[in-house]
């Protein structure tokens, strides 16, 4: 039997999110439905909303959140009623060859549900009110107060962890420390960049303090970036608005580029801009996710003559049922910072404005709550 729940359903691309009343199916074996407590506003579901990523539509989407198991299907054995998760946004299958290398994120599972809309066995658990299927976001819609989603979606949480911090390392935090500790393996007394200074961009910062570099520099187009990058451990701002930013990040390190660029912004552009920004035998990682359509222009023989390592990372090339966990101990012991974040928080009414916000980086990271 369906239950109501009122979600933010997109119907088209480049028109506002629809709040309306959805029904909800209950969880078929192997599945679970959530009540959700928390979601971040994430760029990525940014890029669904512009139509720069395709998608089938209509959709519900939100992938960083976290809630209470309301309902469990059959042969359940991860969770039980009453516990709280953690959103896991590339569900994976544990089997696979990806899986079995300790690669999650890139499990066949994972982006079938990424990119289809729909749950392992084919089908949907949303419905409108005239009965039209509602695709699911990275199999965890968590824009919708209730969600249905395979029990691989999900990771079991303390119940003292605080649903708004749950959220934020769903995505973001696991994402960005990941591409740190993970992906580049940051060493100590090292110089670091950081392209894009949003949610994710601010954890690569945090990420290459705890790593002990000793050089880190943020750059963003919006002046109001820098505190936030600060705050977090940034040594040096770079305003692309001053000009090119890769002179900039040059005239910063003696002329030689850093051990380490991020891209966390999400173009062709700052992506070209990272990789030349990064010094002879350093590494460039991607972190952000661009238009499908999206290209950059990489200069090959620095790949062989300044032996520079071009690297991407998914989900912080973590195993989140693992690290998901030990980002709340760094967090309870003080190592990892999450409540400076949170810039804003809105109900779900509020989601079109807070997306609004976003774009106008107006926001480190803001927040859906729910009732």
């Amino acid at each position: 039997m369906s239950t109501l729940a009122p979600a933010a359903v997109l119907y088209e691309a480049k028109k506002p999110l629809r709040i309306e009343e959805v029904q909800v199916l209950p969880p078929q074996a192997g599945e679970v439905t959530v009540r959700m407590k928390a979601a971040g506003v994430c760029h990525s579901d940014l890029h669904v909303m512009k139509g720069d990523l395709s998608m089938p539509m209509p959709i519900i989407l939100g992938h960083e959140g976290s809630g209470v198991i309301e309902a469990v299907g059959e042969g359940v054995t991860s969770v039980e009623v009453g516990d709280h998760v953690i959103l896991v946004w590339r569900g994976s299958c544990g089997k696979c060859e990806y899986c079995s290398n300790g690669r999650p994120a890139l499990c066949d599972m994972g982006t079938a549900m990424r990119f289809t809309g729909l749950m392992p066995d084919g089908t949907t658990r949303f419905q409108n009110s005239a009965g039209e299927s509602i695709r699911h976001y990275a199999g965890v819609s968590a824009f919708s107060s209730l969600s249905t989603m395979p029990q691989a979606s999900v990771v079991k949480i303390p119940k003292d962890v605080s649903f708004e911090h749950a959220a934020l390392i769903g995505c973001g935090v696991i994402t960005g420390v990941g591409a740190v500790e993970k992906a580049a393996r940051v060493q100590p007394s090292s110089t670091v960049a950081v392209i894009g200074c949003g949610g994710i961009g601010l954890n690569i910062v945090q990420a290459a303090r705890m790593a002990g570099a000793r050089q880190i520099i943020a750059v963003d187009k919006f002046s109001r970036k820098e505190a936030d990058a600060r705050q977090f451990g940034a040594t040096d701002y770079v305003d692309v608005n001053a000009g090119d930013p890769v002179q900039a990040i040059k005239d910063l390190t003696d002329g030689k580029g850093v051990d380490y660029a991020f891209e966390a912004y999400g173009s062709g552009k700052t992506a070209e801009q990272a990789f030349d920004a990064t010094k002879k035998g350093g590494m460039c990682v991607m972190v952000g996710i661009t238009s499908a359509a999206d290209r950059a222009s990489i200069n090959v023989n620095q790949l062989v003559y300044a032996e520079k390592t071009l690297r991407g990372s998914l989900y912080g090339s973590t195993q989140p049922r693992k690290d998901l966990l030990l980002l709340i101990a760094m967090h309870q012991s003080g190592r990892l910072m999450l409540d400076e974040l949170i810039t804003k928080r809105y109900p779900l009414e509020g989601i079109n404005e807070a997306y609004d916000a976003l774009q106008r980086g107006e926001v480190a990271r803001s927040l859906i709550v729910f009732e």
